[in-house]
């Protein structure tokens, strides 16, 4: 008798044989119940060989598909598009899953299959691992989400400051992510902001798990959350945050989850404040430019979300007038991120 399969991890692979296995080996307890894609993103070391060596000791779990380089988006593309089970999850080559909360939200899936239910999204914690320094934050969501019972957006309370639902905490259900076609671009950092935004508009269940599932690693010089690459890619991340403002219309959304349009809203405040804190701290004239282009764009396009974002949300601190209000606004982020440890 075949067992059933009930999540396709992909698993995007950039010259990841350092730290890949890591990623692997924490999905394989339970190969019988999903769906492993590595993804081989054009890689230049070791990673083709150990993506087929896992493919050849495990064919009915591993899968793996090579292909030219295209960035993080372009895996989680190739990912998506190979997919056969009812639920998908990224995780990314230096991450990992907790074996016994993978296991919980299993036991969860193979309930609903019995009882004839599913979920369209799926949110269960994250943490932030400092590996090398062993220290952890988790971030959880249990102020915003009741557990154990269906949800709408209706349903969902207030996401504090430091909360968002980001592609490390949540597992859709594959047909969802079709159905709203989100496609990531190629060759571009941040993406990952995209794919856990376009999609929300059409869940219309959740369901909450109170435990630490995902390990999102930090710690890597060249990690793309490492402020100084911020700063580099900051051209990337003002790209990112146009194609997310520009992928919803939340006056549409709106109408009916009036709290997701909220949540949406926010959203976009917290990568233009990214955007404008990035711009801030590199400082030169071409910068400050760029700043000002970025929300003249907003302007242009989304009017009633410009007034939202320039006066009452979280990036509107971001455009404190004067030196005072320079040093106010970096002076806020890295205590933010002191706080929260997300870098």
């Amino acid at each position: 008798m075949k067992i059933m399969k009930y999540i396709t991890f992909t698993v995007p692979c950039y010259n990841s044989a350092p730290y890949m296995r890591r990623c692997i080996d924490s999905l394989l307890p339970f190969k019988d119940y999903v769906e492993i894609i590595i993804v081989n993103d054009g890689s230049t070391d070791a990673t083709p060989e150990i993506a087929d060596e896992y493919a050849h000791r495990f064919p009915d779990a591993v899968q793996v598909i090579h292909k030219a380089n295209g960035g993080h988006g372009s895996g989680v593309n190739a990912g998506l598009a190979r997919a056969s089970c009812k639920y998908f999850k990224v995780v990314d080559s230096d991450d990992w899953l907790d074996r016994s909360s993978l296991q919980k939200v299993l036991f969860r899936m193979m309930h609903w299959e019995k009882q004839g239910k599913e979920a369209d999204m799926i949110v269960c914690n994250y943490v932030y691992d400092h590996l090398h320094e062993s220290r952890k934050k988790s971030m959880s969501y249990k102020n915003v989400f009741k557990e154990g019972r269906m949800l709408t957006w209706n349903d969902i309370g207030m996401f504090s400051p430091s909360q968002y639902l980001v592609m490390h905490s949540l597992i859709f259900r594959t047909e969802i992510l079709k159905k709203s076609g989100v496609t990531l671009p190629e060759h571009t950092f941040y993406v990952d902001n995209i794919f856990a935004y376009r999609p929300l508009p059409y869940v219309e269940n959740i369901y909450y798990i109170n435990t630490d599932l995902y390990h999102y690693f930090i710690g890597r010089e060249d990690q793309s959350v490492n402020e100084e690459i911020l700063k580099q890619r900051i051209d990337q991340q003002i790209f990112v945050t146009k194609i997310v403002a520009d992928c919803v219309d939340l006056e549409e959304v709106k109408e009916t989850y009036p709290k997701l349009a909220r949540y949406m809203t926010r959203n976009v405040s917290i990568m233009m404040a990214i955007s404008s804190i990035h711009l801030l701290l590199i400082g030169s004239e071409d910068a400050w430019k760029k700043r000002a282009e970025l929300w003249n764009y907003i302007k242009a396009h989304h009017k009633s979300l410009y007034h939202r974002l320039r006066y009452t949300t979280l990036s509107s601190f971001t455009n404190l007038p004067g030196k005072t209000g320079r040093f106010v606004t970096v002076a806020g982020y890295r205590a933010a991120r002191r706080i929260y440890q997300f870098n």
